[in-house]
């Protein structure tokens, strides 16, 4: 007999084939659920060789053993007419079958899962939050939400590093033009809450959740990231990487192309890129950034250090140079730094970063901010804003700068459009809604301001200033025992004391009223005077509302440029001072008529 013959006769081949078939199925299996339980890089090929060093043994296997009735034994002890190797070969070929069709039926899915959108409808406009992603339409949604990443370390004592790389990766996905990304606001208001995915997608209005965590021990870091499509909390694609601290830029590359991949996105042009740091450096950008939306003296302080720090290690790091000047205008806003000090300390931190990276948005967008809220400077603000929009028109953290921006210079249809934007994209935001309220507040829109006032509220009940502002509008709808009731709700004193003057006065408590606002007057004449000025306007003590507004302009008040918007000081208007003191201040209606502005706000 051939040898061949001889191996078709032991049941060599198709154990062989059973054998295969197994191993593809143990592979295939151990690639899905490695990363998702967390496992090393290494169980993946390590079953993959035991499979190809196990394969030689089984083929000698099945050539010396032979399965009898008695049990395996060796085939030289089995006479040829005892020998049931056909029975045995029957059984061989239905358990081939069986794995073949199990094989395939892996290989089915993994093609539907990851490579059948391609045949399906791109969603072409945004969800509202709150719409459940894909609605059962079986169309693909290219909306994503990026969770912050699991602190994994042995102290747990690197959040704000974990927090920091995800929220990279959002910022890097979210300058994919293709790709609606909610921003950082709403992704991280789930934190540390026992959310389901479904859930939080559902609320964020996204068919797609990206979620990871990271582990640091010395140079090393192991960031794990998945992502997850909503609707059946099916895993998209998963990756765990071991890498040395000074690789983690390109693990966040690496992800972000790997999402945008999955999710079927054809790149008009290079693909976003993390700007790399040295790893010292970045551990302190990152938690200077953290301390800085703390937004107190003490954080903003030692926010100060850490990215003085980060710039000492790599002075042409532009991300700390840009963050040091938004700590520096707010430590201005907040009193700690004098104005004159900190537009110094401000403006060498933009110039640097902006020789660092003159690409960058972010310096631009920074720039505008403090052009129009510090300087005044309408103009060269709008042409910074400009700039910043060509560069990265689909930032909500640009949006909410610009909308501050058009508010002041009037385009209150644009101030609507760029508040509708941010909800779009950040639809658990308080600034979102803030900006949006206050929009629809200096359009006499009152009711959509109250509904968005009223949303705002229901997500963060303890908002500084928001009590104040909603009280504020049921005032000027006359429903004075109401807004009276959100001014007791304001956390925030100078802005409680501001509303009580008013209110109780409306409500002809006058010894109350007088009151509130000569303790208001007392505590903060010289951090609020433009607020204080509001009051005396809306008592009609045109002297007095013009002084304290005298006196905000000599301190410099932050808040003095939006006065020629503000409902507050309409009684003011047809005085023969108001339109002098809008022009000294650069806001006069036919200064900011004559301001070029040209932003197309995404859809």
């Amino acid at each position: 007999m051939s040898l061949i013959a001889e191996l078709k006769r032991r049941n060599v081949f198709r154990v062989s084939a059973a054998y295969l078939a197994l191993g593809w199925i143990v592979t295939q299996v151990t690639s899905t659920v490695a990363p998702l339980l967390h496992l090393p890089d290494w169980i993946g090929p390590v079953v993959l060789w035991i499979g190809v060093v196990g394969f030689p043994f089984v083929v000698m296997f099945a050539w010396i053993y032979e399965l009898t009735p008695e049990g395996l034994k060796r085939e030289s002890e089995v006479a040829r007419d005892a020998s049931i190797t056909q029975h045995t070969a029957r059984r061989l070929d239905t358990i081939v079958i069986v794995l073949l069709l199990v094989a395939m039926g892996l290989f089915g899915w993994a093609q539907f899962r990851g490579g059948a959108h391609d045949r399906l409808t791109v969603v072409a406009e945004p969800k509202a939050a709150g719409q459940p992603a894909n609605g059962g339409s079986g169309r693909v949604d290219r909306s994503v939400a990026v969770l912050p990443f699991v602190d994994m370390s042995a102290g747990r004592n690197q959040e704000y590093f974990a927090d920091g790389i995800s929220e990279e990766v959002l910022n890097l996905l979210a300058k994919v033009p293709q790709l609606r990304v909610i921003a950082r606001t709403s992704s991280f208001s789930f934190k540390g809450k026992e959310v389901d995915i479904a859930e939080i997608a559902k609320k964020l209005g996204v068919a797609n959740v990206l979620e990871g965590s990271v582990r640091t021990s010395g140079d090393k870091v192991r960031i794990t990231a998945q992502l997850i499509r909503a609707s059946d909390s099916s895993h998209l694609w998963s990756e765990t990487y071991d890498r040395q601290l000074t690789d983690v830029f390109a693990v966040q590359d690496e992800i972000a192309a790997a999402v945008v991949s999955q999710l079927k996105v054809s790149l008009l042009g290079e693909a976003p890129r993390a700007r790399s740091t040295d790893p010292k450096a970045y551990a302190l950008f990152l938690r200077g950034r953290e301390l800085y939306r703390q937004y107190n003296a003490d954080s903003l302080t030692e926010a100060e250090g850490l990215l003085q720090q980060a710039l000492a290690i790599d002075p042409g790091y532009a991300p700390a140079a840009v963050w040091l000047a938004s700590v520096i205008f707010s430590q201005v806003d907040v009193g700690i730094l004098p104005p004159e000090q900190g537009v110094v300390k401000g403006k060498a931190a933009l110039a640097k970063a902006m020789e660092s990276d003159p690409g960058s948005a972010e310096i631009y967008s920074t720039l505008a901010m403090y052009e129009a809220l510090i300087e005044r400077n309408y103009v060269d603000a709008a042409r910074n804003l400009e700039r910043a929009y060509q560069l990265d028109p689909t930032s909500t953290d640009i949006a909410g700068q610009a909308s501050a921006i058009v508010r002041r210079l009037g385009r209150l249809d644009l101030a609507v459009a760029l508040g509708q934007y941010q909800v779009s994209r950040d639809p658990v935001s308080i600034d979102a809604y803030d900006a949006l309220a206050l929009a629809y507040s200096y359009l006499n829109q009152l009711d959509k301001s109250a509904e968005a006032y009223r949303t705002l509220l229901d997500l963060s009940p303890n908002s500084a200033w928001e009590h104040t502002a909603y009280g504020n509008l049921l005032m000027r709808k006359g429903d004075y025992a109401a807004a009276l009731g959100e001014y007791q709700k304001e956390p925030a004193e100078v802005y409680r004391l501001t509303g009580f003057a008013v209110a109780y006065r409306a409500l002809g408590r006058q010894a109350e009223s007088d009151a509130a606002l000569k303790e208001l007057v007392a505590r903060y004449g010289d951090v609020k005077p433009t607020g204080i000025a509001t009051v005396y306007a809306e008592r009609g003590d045109t002297e007095a509302a013009f002084a304290m507004l005298e006196r905000a302009e000599r301190l410099k008040d932050l808040d003095l440029g939006a006065i020629g918007m503000m409902p507050a000081f309409e009684s003011l208007h047809g005085d023969p001072r108001w339109l002098p003191l809008l022009r000294r201040l650069g806001i006069a209606p036919d200064q900011l008529a004559a301001i070029k502005l040209d932003i197309n706000v995404p859809r």
